[in-house]
């Protein structure tokens, strides 16, 4: 290895090789589990030259790699492995007169459709992962997307590509014939002319036959190199830019969503639905909205027609009229058993989110058990869809196992995740042989294994079961003639590897000690880690649904940053290759806000917050720990001591030179201003009155140290809706700041002490309110982590509101008026996943506001954005929403109930924000 990383380095390539780097790289969307020897990332064509260079010398195999969502195992490899997304990820050229663009591999779907968009174009193809997914990686694979009816593969949109070698030479393909690398396509067109009978009769027979090469491509009388080697894999040559077809995009679009009985009706009556000229005919199970609205909430799903399974139909068009005029007709065509056209551009929106994430959502099958990629894009001719999908079905009930199907089913392509049992002994041949008898299905209805993945390391070895021996014969001539040093991406399509071979969940990892109790995971932090998929959501700007995931991610745009790469670095430690306090794993955390926001816009479910904090817990467990651990981690401790005399403690913290000094003892960054303490913390002052229906109002350490005036306003609106609040008896607190500095056994004592105090409250039915989010959170979520099984603790849960909440459940209460008012409204990063912010958003418009809710996070996230090292990331993501909204509406209302978004608005903007009491304080709020 050290050889192969020296000579790397000596040609000037920025390299990665330490070891959580390759736990990350290890793994893209799929089961397996490569480690490589190390990462490139190439900065311009050259480097990727200079790298295969080096792969030649040393011998050593390379993978091409882009935004690493192959769910076949395609982007994993032994040797180097080339990211192209960190750097060669430019548009370079647009033509609209041509419908022309120019791209480099690592650029993001997403990217090229912000830079055609405005040109009146776009690029057809669109699946799922276009937020994240790369060019280049949709050329490897020759993706599809939900839009394929319309707009064909990613082979029919590639107008020509660059490419270089094995061997170093370069080859450009395009209208103008291809350029370069004579040897090679000599040797091509020998071994065509070998098996023209083979290659006239088994390709090309259905639409989504993708899997193997596209011989069809090759032969005498059509001879299209750029089309042959969309879908090679990256086992022919690495692309190095590539010229893309663009498309004009119809303006109107309707959707009708069909229900049926089952997911079977559903697959019989594509081929119906398609006759009225959709540009896309989605398949959804009811087992996969089970599983959304399990974790996400009834809300979650808008409303649907009758039906366990269901078609999402796209009709568009130029003509409103014309198009709407389509929809009714079918809907009217009694094709399923109900029907809704829908026609508002939002609720289209909120159902292919809900397709989008299926690859996310359906990682938990409906056993409530881990579910995997491996079998997951197996498309058949459209009219033998549901007489297939009947045979799938008996085939996963015979081994015992579920799933929830979904897909493209217009064309014939299924979706699945199937809960292979590989944590018990001989999961991995239990999933053999299914891919084996499953790959026979497949053969049996004349399909093909992949529909739009590709085959990688899942399905190659399984081709034999769709292909005669002489097309296989056909496939390795191929890869021979443009690599016969079998230097790229070995394993995947020929000589493969076995589909059982480097499966990364195979097998238990238990771990003895844990701090928290992971019940959704059976307290398996192994399960709760191998969550993640690989599908890369994190990676995505999610703003635009207003999602948070992943704020660091988008800051650096480094792999380590996002939810993934944590996830990838901890299932290293889970599995005993790392230890809890490497390196490599502090310096995947490090940037982590624990703002939560993967608990809910993850798919999966990842919560990277509650692995951090046992990840510190177990690091430093009895041993030193970080200054700012002590300090902000025991903020409510310290708080109440300046409390005593906050004027001095304030005065102390602003003098230049003893202040100065402090901060740094803190661990806090100069640049920071540091909030005042109260001159009269609230609960020294708060005075209960007789009269209203009792509540227990949660004074948490911020509202009552920082800012008093939110809980006096949170008193007064509460009394004015009939409510007398309390406070508990004694000091209590949610332990917070222990819980995200991993001071995990103090964290429990004080949230039992918290428990005791207010569980009488909680079992007499009085609703406990809390203040600040994230506090409140903890009550309702972190609870469960901490103290697993108490009656007690769950009875607190229960009973906490927001006051949001709880003033949408008061009778006869009507917020002030509030027409006229501007917000800019901040929600807690802790209240979007944990809590909801739909009540608060709800409340404000009965009120008549005029509110831009924001998304993304505010940057500071408690302690996270005042410690030393994270000063410039937490003004990034600031810089992400909230800053460039606040510089947008210099005149509204700045609404943030976070102690911490309201600081970061102060710190950064200079201007005041205000928590929802006290906008509807109507003693002026």
């Amino acid at each position: 290895m050290d050889h192969v990383v020296t000579a790397l380095e000596q040609a000037g390539l920025e390299v990665r090789a330490d070891a959580g780097t390759l736990g990350m790289y290890a793994s893209d969307a799929s089961l397996y589990r490569i480690p490589p020897l190390a990462v490139v990332r190439p900065r311009h064509v050259d480097e990727v030259a200079a790298a295969l260079a080096v792969a030649r010398e040393t011998g050593v195999p390379i993978t091409s790699r882009g935004a690493g969502t192959s769910v076949a195992g395609n982007a994993v490899g032994r040797g180097i492995v080339l990211d192209f997304s960190r750097h060669l990820n430019r548009v370079l050229e647009v033509d609209p007169e041509s419908r022309t663009a120019v791209v480099e591999p690592g650029t993001v779907h997403a990217v090229l459709q912000k830079a055609v968009t405005p040109h009146g174009v776009r690029f057809g193809p669109d699946p799922s992962t276009h937020p994240r997914c790369t060019i280049g990686g949709m050329i490897g694979n020759n993706a599809c997307g939900s839009r394929s009816l319309a707009y064909g593969r990613t082979s029919d949109n590639v107008a020509g590509l660059e490419l270089l070698t094995a061997a170093g030479e370069r080859l450009t393909t395009g209208p103008d014939g291809v350029h370069g690398a004579e040897p090679v396509i000599d040797a091509v067109r020998t071994v065509i002319g070998r098996h023209l009978a083979t290659a006239r009769t088994e390709f090309d027979r259905f639409g989504r036959q993708v899997s193997g090469y596209a011989v069809q491509h090759l032969l005498p009388e059509r001879f299209d190199l750029t089309q042959a080697l969309v879908g090679s894999e990256g086992t022919l040559a690495v692309i190095t830019r590539a010229t893309v077809k663009l498309v004009v995009d119809s303006p109107v679009r309707v959707v009708v969503v069909l229900g049926f009985p089952d997911i079977v009706a559903a697959g019989e009556a594509s081929p119906a639905v398609v006759a009225h000229g959709p540009t896309s005919c989605e398949g959804l199970d009811s087992r996969l909205l089970d599983v959304l609205r399990a974790r996400r909430g009834a809300d979650a799903v808008p409303p649907l027609p009758r039906g366990g399974a269901w078609l999402f139909v796209e009709l568009a068009g130029d003509d409103p009229g014309e198009v709407e005029s389509r929809a009714r007709r079918l809907a009217a065509d009694g094709i399923g058993t109900d029907a809704l056209v829908v026609t508002d551009p939002a609720t289209q929106a909120r159902l292919w989110r809900i397709r989008e994430d299926g690859a996310g959502l359906a990682g938990r099958a409906p056993s409530d058990r881990p579910a995997w990629p491996g079998w997951e894009d197996a498309a058949v001719p459209p009219e033998r869809l549901g007489a297939y999908l009947a045979r799938f079905d008996e085939l996963v009930a015979g081994y015992g196992m579920t799933s929830a199907p979904f897909g493209h089913f217009g064309d014939g392509c299924m979706h699945v995740r199937l809960d292979f049992p590989l944590d018990q002994p001989g999961g991995t041949k239990v999933m053999r042989d299914f891919l084996t008898d499953a790959a026979r299905l497949v053969g049996e209805f004349g399909g093909s294994l992949s529909g739009e993945h590709g085959d990688g390391r899942a399905r190659s070895e399984l081709l034999p079961h769709m292909y005669s021996a002489e097309a296989i014969a056909l496939f390795a001539g191929i890869k021979h003639a443009f690599d016969p040093g079998n230097l790229l991406n070995p394993g995947v399509l020929v000589d493969p590897d076995p589909v059982d071979a480097d499966v990364r969940p195979a097998g238990r990892f238990p771990l003895q000690g844990l701090a928290l109790a992971y019940p959704h995971d059976g307290g398996d932090l192994g399960q709760a880690v191998h969550r993640c998929t690989g599908v890369g959501k994190c990676r995505a700007d999610n703003s635009a649904a207003g999602g948070v995931m992943c704020p660091s991610y988008l800051a650096t745009r480094e792999e380590k940053d996002s939810t993934r790469g944590r996830a990838r670095v901890l299932q290293e430690v889970v599995r005993g290759e790392l230890a809890w306090s490497d390196p490599s794993v502090h310096d995947a955390l490090d940037l982590c806000l624990s703002c939560k926001g993967c608990a809910s816009d993850c798919p999966t479910g990842i919560d990277m917050a509650t692995y951090k904090s046992e990840v510190l817990h177990q690091t430093y467990r009895g041993r030193r720990r970080p200054r700012s651990h002590y300090t902000l981690g025991r903020l409510p401790f310290w708080a109440r001591l300046a409390g005593r005399t906050p004027r001095l403690a304030n005065l102390g913290v602003r003098l230049p030179v003893l202040g100065g000094f402090l901060l740094w003892l803190a661990g806090v960054d100069r640049r920071r201003s540091v909030p005042a303490f109260a001159r009269r913390p609230f609960r020294r002052t708060f005075a209960p009155a007789a009269g209203g229906k009792p509540v227990v109002l949660f004074a948490d350490s911020f509202s009552d140290a920082f800012s008093p005036e939110v809980a006096e306003a949170t008193v007064r609106v509460l009394r004015a809706a009939g409510y007398e609040p309390r406070l508990p008896s004694g000091s209590v607190c949610c332990g917070l700041t222990w819980i995200t500095t991993g001071q995990l056994d103090s964290a429990k004592s004080i949230l039992s002490r918290t428990v005791a105090a207010l569980a009488p409250d909680a079992r007499a039915g009085i609703p406990i309110v809390g203040i600040e989010p994230s506090c409140t959170a903890v009550l309702r979520s972190d609870i469960h982590e901490l103290l697993p099984g108490s009656s007690d603790a769950a009875a607190v849960a229960g009973s906490v509101r927001t006051l949001a909440e709880l003033l949408s459940q008061t009778p006869g209460w009507s917020p002030p008026d509030l027409s006229g008012v501007d917000v800019v409204a901040q929600p807690h990063c802790h209240q979007h996943a944990v809590l909801g912010w739909k009540t608060d958003a709800d409340l404000l418009a009965a009120a008549g506001a005029r509110v831009r809710r924001l998304a993304g996070c505010c940057g500071l996230a408690g302690n996270f954005g005042v410690e030393i090292g994270h000063y410039e990331v937490s003004v990034a993501v600031a810089e992400q929403n909230l800053l460039p909204a606040l510089d947008a509406a210099p005149d509204a209302v700045v609404l943030a109930d976070g102690f911490s978004c309201r600081t970061q608005v102060a710190d950064l903007r200079g201007r005041p924000a205000v928590h929802l009491a006290q906008l509807l304080d109507r003693r002026g709020g």
